[in-house]
């Protein structure tokens, strides 16, 4: 019991020993505030930067605007001398010429003001118009759209105005007015997602998209692989043969996309005249302007997408070597000595490509193509380039540019623009919660 009674105390005292303090204290919440504001202009200035066209993309896409909207309804002015004074004396008239900028929007308050200039003396002016001093002021209220008006005022010069060289430009006239610019406004409308989802055409350019997307992306990962596989060994002029593969990449995309088409065009490409020659077709091949070409397999006719899959092999062709870069560099940093007791077990080099490289590239390769899709699905110069979005090779991309530009209705390009934001959204989002993972030796 005297025991038990002895060892109470130091128990006691082991409780009573102080203990570092459980969350943070005073001091680092101050400091932490502290570095989030110092922190604070630089996030703000870089979430501006990524969110500004971004949100401004989401704005037009639910307003019914076209590129005549850009510029804000307003009254164009056009100011001239008539009557061609040439003595002191003689008459003339100082003609506005004013236009609606619109067609269909009006402008409320307008008015006019001007400063009359020296030498000028005025004998008339439009019953709309004050003259107050030398200062013209005319109220024109409210002007519809495609309004056009001409406002003369008379009068009689001096040699002083005729001394002056273009006086009427000396005090330019000013004209303010009030109108709605949609733009600005807060009136939306969901007609362009409509216009969008409603139309047969968009779900097939869906589809060539994804297409187009997987299998240029896959076809440039597949040879940037062999491409690293390749040049991963040592040989002689390997470093030379390095800095070749990556001509496609660096090339400017108008050379290269030109050179292709020279080489596969129907008339006179190089590639066109071998088929020929050796007998693989009968006639020339419109590689790029035919939508389709039928071929038999095993009995089957399949209705091959040549335009489609001539563009896809551009792609991969054009943008291996960044795959090829990436994996080789990982490549590199591999441990050798694996390969080496794998050799000495009896591995054949597929098994060790297979068994030992491939789950250390895993890693690399699901950020490359994670990449590549991303890349590939905004891609527009490429197609518009080689086919200009023709047979069968159009994507959201180039429809984004269609509706936009070619049809000058803003809202719908935005409209498929945040369709693919939100379809690359998705696609990210699955990738990384599914996407596998680099395996460690």
């Amino acid at each position: 019991m005297s025991d038990i009674s002895a060892k109470l105390p130091a128990a006691q005292d082991e409780d009573d020993r102080p203990r570092p303090p459980k969350g943070i204290g005073p001091m680092q919440r101050r400091e932490s505030r502290l570095a989030y504001l110092m922190l604070a202009p630089t996030f703000l200035i870089v979430l501006a930067i990524v969110m500004g066209p971004l949100l401004a993309n989401f704005w037009i896409s639910v307003k019914p605007v076209g590129l005549a909207d850009l510029r804000p309804p307003s009254v164009l002015i056009n100011e001239r001398v008539r009557g061609g004074p040439e003595n002191p004396g003689d008459a003339a008239t100082l003609e506005y010429r004013l236009r609606n900028s619109t067609q269909d929007k009006e402008i409320r308050a307008v008015m006019l003001e001007d400063r009359i200039p020296d030498g000028f003396s005025v004998t008339s002016v439009p019953e709309v118009c004050t003259l107050t001093d030398d200062l013209l002021s005319c109220d024109l209220g409210t002007v519809p759209g495609k309004w056009r008006e001409r406002l003369k005022v008379e009068g009689t010069v001096d040699q002083a105005f005729l001394d002056t060289e273009d006086p009427e430009d000396i005090h330019a006239a000013v004209v303010s007015g009030d109108a709605d610019n949609i733009l600005t406004n807060f009136d939306f409308t969901l007609e362009n997602f409509a216009r969008v989802f409603d139309n047969d055409e968009f779900w097939s350019v869906l589809r060539v998209t994804f297409y187009y997307t997987i299998f240029g992306t896959g076809g440039a990962l597949v040879m940037g692989l062999f491409a690293a596989q390749l040049l991963h060994t040592s040989f002689k002029g390997r470093g030379f043969l390095r800095g070749l593969f990556l001509f496609p990449y660096v090339s400017p995309v108008i050379a290269v996309a030109f050179t292709w088409l020279v080489l596969f065009d129907p008339f006179s490409g190089t590639v066109n005249a071998l088929v020929t020659k050796m007998g693989v077709a009968d006639q020339a091949i419109n590689f790029f302007g035919q939508r389709s070409l039928d071929l038999s397999l095993f009995g089957l006719t399949i209705e091959f997408p040549l335009a489609l899959s001539t563009v896809i092999a551009f792609e991969a062709w054009r943008y291996f070597p960044l795959s090829f870069l990436f994996i080789l560099a990982r490549m590199q940093s591999m441990n050798t000595d694996v390969y080496e007791a794998a050799e000495m077990d009896g591995a054949t080099p597929l098994q060790q490509f297979w068994y030992i490289s491939l789950p250390q590239l895993m890693g690399i390769l699901s950020v490359l193509f994670l990449l590549r899709f991303i890349w590939t699905f905004n891609k527009f110069d490429d197609i518009f380039l080689l086919t200009g979005g023709n047979a069968g090779t159009r994507t959201l991309t180039v429809d984004v540019y269609e509706q936009g530009f070619a049809l000058s209705n803003l809202g719908a390009g935005a409209a498929v623009a945040v369709v693919v934001f939100v379809v690359l959204v998705a696609f990210a989002t699955l990738f990384l919660t599914f996407s596998p993972k680099e395996e460690g030796l």
